[in-house]
């Protein structure tokens, strides 16, 4: 939300003058972007006029179902003969030249009902969102070079009659960047819309909201992206287009001091609306970090258990050596004594084979007896018995 108390206004020239003007209470209203969208959903489909296909169309033929017994599909045919037409389907909606599936009708439920109350929060929240740069950026609009966020100029630009000043004020302003920005998303529309009128597609550049058209309509309306309202028939499809707030919004002086009289504030009422009040914000303050950190909740919470202590996975010990070795200790020994006993075996069979049909024999996997070296004393013993005899 805008917070600074005080908003400048500015001339025709982008002058700044020592006139200043409140921030309208409605620019400290709570943005919700998920009513914003759910009203604007709802809103747009009141300008949907109904269609339906023809009540004739697909069953404009005679054709009558040729019943069982000729292994063909149950479906009715076309009657005759002597042309291609004559014994094909008919009326299903599987059938070339049939009707569609659940054909369209014109007492549809075109039109929405919108809670007044839910309207109006849409709307304060649209205005609100306006007056943060954040999110007019988000939107994709180039504010980058203008003075202020909410932009106020005089009433003077509401006497503007020709497009030439309404370019001038958009050049001296900052918001020229905005419009190149329209010029350059010219593009074709893709798919059928073409053939309907809707040819070409553009971005959307600034809203000129104004207080009373002295000819600013007809200076501005020339512009491409640019779209002018009255401050007293503001709409949500024009401050939100396609349900995203953050439309780049440029509000002459009178427009802009007469919201707090349309939508009044948390403790005055609307003056135009029949006791109507502004939203009340969820939360006071906003900035949950600052809150999860601040003194009073850590105070509060309990400490982060430190010694918790990890479930350790059970593994199988006939699965894993590893765990029976330290469940067993002599398991090494048993499954080793096992594979050397499963290789003699082998051996042996292997050289039985090789002994009949005189191949070499296998090599022997039992390791080899080293021979038991004499030690240095026995021949010494023998020497002296030699000598006793």
């Amino acid at each position: 939300m805008a917070a600074r108390p005080m908003v400048s206004v500015y001339s025709e020239k982008n002058e700044g003058t020592s006139t200043t003007v409140q921030l309208p209470a409605v620019f400290r209203a709570p943005v919700r972007p998920d009513v914003v969208r759910f009203v604007h959903t709802n809103i747009r489909k009141n300008s949907r006029q109904p269609y339906a296909v023809s009540k004739e169309a697909g069953h404009q033929t005679s054709a009558e179902s040729w019943g069982t017994g000729r292994a063909v599909a149950r479906i009715p045919r076309v009657r005759g003969g002597g042309t291609h037409r004559s014994g094909q389907g008919a009326f299903g909606n599987m059938c070339r030249g049939g009707r569609m599936f659940a054909p369209t009708k014109t007492w549809r439920k075109w039109h929405r009902k919108v809670n007044v109350t839910q309207k109006r929060y849409a709307m304060t929240s649209c205005i609100a969102a306006t007056g943060v740069p954040a999110l007019v950026m988000a939107k994709g609009h180039r504010i980058e070079g203008t003075s202020e966020v909410p932009l106020v100029v005089s009433d003077k630009v509401e006497e503007f009659k020709k497009t030439k000043e309404a370019v001038t004020l958009l050049r001296k302003a900052g918001a020229w960047p905005d419009i190149d920005k329209v010029y350059k998303s010219k593009a074709l529309r893709a798919g059928r819309g073409k053939m309907r009128n809707r040819r070409r597609t553009q971005r959307l550049g600034p809203l000129v909201v104004y207080h009373k058209d002295n000819g600013v309509v007809k200076s501005f309306r020339n512009i491409p992206g640019v779209d002018t309202i009255c401050v007293d028939k503001l709409n949500i499809l024009r401050l939100a287009p396609g349900g995203h707030v953050g439309r780049f919004c440029i509000w002459t002086e009178s427009a802009f001091k007469k919201l707090d009289a349309l939508y009044g504030t948390w403790t005055k009422p609307s003056q135009l609306k029949s006791s109507y009040n502004l939203p009340q914000q969820m939360m006071s303050n906003s900035d949950l970090g600052r809150l999860l950190k601040s003194d009073e909740i850590q105070n509060a919470v309990r400490q982060p258990k430190r010694d918790r202590q990890r479930r350790v996975l059970k593994k199988n010990p006939l699965k894993n050596q590893a765990i029976m070795t330290r469940l067993n200790p002599y398991s090494d020994v048993t499954k080793r004594n096992a594979m050397l006993t499963s290789r003699v075996n082998q051996y042996k069979r292997q050289a039985a084979v090789a002994k009949r049909r005189g191949l070499p024999a296998p090599v022997d996997p039992r390791p080899k007896k080293q021979p038991v070296a004499a030690s240095k004393g026995k021949p010494a013993k023998k020497a002296a018995t030699k000598g006793k005899k």
